[in-house]
């Protein structure tokens, strides 16, 4: 019996060193953490490597592994965990694993598998995560999950899949299946009733199914960011999702944040809203997250002005963490451009400082606001949400903004009127700057505008009528363009015009082309002016007075049409010129009138002695040369015209022909003014005291008639 147990202990000695040898050349080629897990990394080999039997944990990742054999894992009962991703497989053989009756975790992620059949599994009885993300999975056979009745985890992200089996996993905590093409998502494609996680981020939602979600009671981490969801889905207002700690609404195309939105959800702890396009958040919708500790808002285009002045504040007092900072940054106006939302002081959002003036009442107890005496012209909107009232009517109990009233006698007052003084540029799209008699800062926002800085553009409904308690503030108004320029003041001579709108919808045109014409003048003839795309208001100058101008504003470098303006345009009228400035110009021009005619006269008189003078000179050469002749050839009968000494002067030498500009004569018999004096506004004519009978004798420069 003593030689028989030397034997045993013999073999069990030797069996432990061949044991220990194969550990020690195995761990050449891997890592050997302890005796129950082996890490071979990069081994680049193409088959699973040689391990004891009695190892539990198996990394077999970045080997190069293409294909898989029932012999790579036999002997391998005792194996929990198999770590084959990142290799090269791109399919593997039916029961496979069939050995492996205790694994409980199997990592099969980022290989080049396109399908799992139907045993692909089969045998793993015990499995509690399957991880099958980033392959090429583009089908999935109906039966090929039955059995994995134990099944936690399982992940699917990332693959080709347009479709799915019936997942009934009664155990399942966890589903990924972001980054698929699955548009629609049902009760029967998910019977999961303890599924906590469930993420669906880029399948093309366009609704999330609220049968599907009534299903999943204890639901706590819910994504469905990356789809194509136009509002917050209607299934998150039910009460089965009071439990959920953790939502992403990230990237969808979503119209409005709004606060009935999310009453259901208040055990939420982690939100993103990163990518919504949010310019702002109504101050009432974190009230609902009350233990809210993370928050992502990244990218989206922040108006980080008053009404969201209170959001870096409430971070801090209520020590939440802004998640992404470097990415959540203001968009508009100008002078915040691009800075860090969480970095800004309340004092960088332009809002007025804040002073309490109390109105008196009858009985000095109670201040009571004054209310308007005509309403302004102010409407409301939801983008950046201003603590007030969403109606368009306000109650005398509401401390809403109201247009400045005349002081009132210190009698009537507990306090002291303060002045305040507007922050440039702080009302927008034509709006006006003012004080409410409490120390609020308004904005009176012309027709079509809305908002508390006038900053959005928005359909106006009919006012209601007026009671005895509330005051009607909403004006019917014409919806002006988006993206539409206005002017906002208008002098005489020029126009200002605000470009706000026009540059925040078009961020990276180089600059901006001006073009503008008098439409009230005979001059229409376009003017074309750029402008950078850095001025917010350009001024027009050197209008004329009460003429209605065209302006229209296009990015520059723009092919245009040179006889129709394009891009976005408005009207503006001048005002009319001074009453003194148009007196003076009709006394200038009876002056000038009482000086010209006198003038006229005098230079008249002085040409008719010249004419008289020159035509006395011809008349005796003429006789002279007649004379001569007279004594060569005799004398001969006398011409009827020189009977009365009103022969014509000829223009070439005397060879008795008449010029040849025939049209001309008549104007020697029918005085005619000057064409400067038919011109000259209706100035008196008077007709030289001496004619002229002939055309010819007015040819000389000397003898040209000039007025000037």
């Amino acid at each position: 019996m003593a030689t028989e147990s030397k034997e045993v202990l013999w073999h069990s000695v030797v069996h432990l060193d061949v044991m220990s040898l194969l550990l020690l050349a195995l761990c050449s080629d891997c890592s050997c953490q302890d005796q129950d897990s082996i890490f071979c990394i990069n081994r680049r080999s193409r088959t699973v490597p040689r391990v004891p039997n009695s190892i539990r944990n198996l990394y077999i990742f970045q080997n190069g592994i293409d294909t898989l054999s029932q012999d790579d894992f036999e002997g391998l009962g005792q194996l929990e965990l198999l770590d084959l991703s990142q290799n090269e497989l791109a399919e593997f053989p039916d029961g496979v694993f069939g050995m492996l009756s205790k694994l409980k975790n199997l990592d099969l992620s980022s290989n080049h598998i396109t399908q799992i059949h139907k045993d692909s599994f089969s045998g793993l009885v015990q499995l509690e995560r399957l991880y099958l993300h980033r392959n090429r999975i583009q089908s999935i056979h109906l039966e090929a999950f039955e059995g994995l009745d134990m099944l936690l985890e399982l992940k699917l992200q990332g693959n080709q899949l347009s479709s799915l089996p019936s997942l009934h996993f009664p155990g399942l905590l966890l589903l990924d299946l972001s980054y698929n093409n699955i548009p629609t998502l049902g009760p029967l494609d998910l019977q999961t009733p303890r599924l906590e996680a469930l993420k669906v981020a880029s399948l093309g939602l366009t609704s999330l199914d609220e049968d599907l979600v009534a299903s999943l009671g204890n639901l706590h981490e819910l994504d469905i960011s990356m789809n194509e969801l136009i509002e917050v889905p209607q299934a998150l207002k039910q009460d089965s999702l009071k439990g959920l700690i953790k939502l992403s609404l990230a990237v969808n195309p979503l119209g409005e944040i709004k606060t009935e939105d999310f009453q259901k959800l208040t055990g939420i702890q982690e939100l993103d809203l990163s990518g919504l396009n949010l310019q702002g958040f109504p101050q009432s919708l974190f009230q609902v997250f009350p233990r809210l500790t993370q928050l992502t808002a990244a990218e989206n285009p922040f108006n980080c002005l008053c009404p969201l002045a209170w959001f870096p504040v409430w971070l801090k007092e209520k020590e939440v963490n802004l998640g992404r900072p470097e990415e959540t940054r203001c968009h508009f106006p100008l002078v915040n451009a691009g800075k860090k939302l969480s970095a800004l002081d309340h004092k960088d959002f332009g809002c007025p400082p804040t002073t309490t003036v109390l109105i008196g009442s009858p009985t000095g107890s109670t201040p009571v606001p004054q209310m308007p005496t005509s309403p302004p012209e102010t409407t409301h909107t939801n983008a950046i949400p201003p603590p007030l009232p969403s109606e368009g009517t306000v109650s005398s109990k509401t401390p809403y903004p109201l247009p400045p009233e005349p002081p009132v006698s210190p009698s009537s007052t507990s306090g002291e009127f303060e002045p305040h003084i507007c922050p440039a540029n702080i009302c927008l799209n034509g709006g006006t700057c003012n004080f409410d008699p409490v120390g609020q800062l308004i904005c009176f926002c012309p027709s079509g505008t809305s908002g508390l800085y006038c900053e959005n553009v928005e359909e106006v409904p009919e006012p209601p009528q007026p009671t005895a308690t509330e005051v009607s503030v909403v004006v019917p108004a014409v919806l002006p363009e988006v993206d539409a320029i206005s002017s906002r003041q208008v002098t005489s001579t020029s126009i200002l015009l605000d470009l706000h709108r026009f540059i925040e919808k078009r961020p990276n045109i180089r600059g901006i082309r001006l073009t503008y014409r008098n439409l009230s003048g005979p001059d229409r003839r376009p003017i074309i002016l750029s402008v950078p795309a850095s001025y917010p208001e350009y001024t027009l100058r050197g209008l004329r007075p009460n003429c209605t101008y065209s302006v229209c504003a296009s990015p520059l470098g723009e092919r245009i049409n040179s006889s129709v303006e394009t891009g976005t345009c408005t009207e503006a009228r001048t005002e009319g010129g001074s009453m003194t400035s148009s007196e003076t110009r009709v006394k200038k021009q009876s002056s000038m009138t009482d000086i010209l005619i006198p003038a006229m006269a005098a230079l008249a008189l002085v040409l008719g002695l010249a004419l008289v003078a020159g035509t006395v000179i011809c008349v005796r050469k003429r006789r002279q040369a007649k004379a001569g002749m007279e004594l060569e050839m005799g004398p001969a009968d006398p011409d009827p015209i020189e009977l009365d000494g009103i022969k014509p002067c000829l223009e070439s030498g005397g060879n008795g022909t008449l010029p040849h500009k025939q049209t001309e004569i008549d104007h020697c018999h029918t005085p005619q003014p000057p064409p400067s004096l038919q011109q000259n506004g209706g100035l008196d004519y008077e007709v030289l005291l001496m004619q002229g009978h002939c055309p010819s004798n007015n040819n000389m420069a000397s003898l040209k008639i000039s007025y000037f």
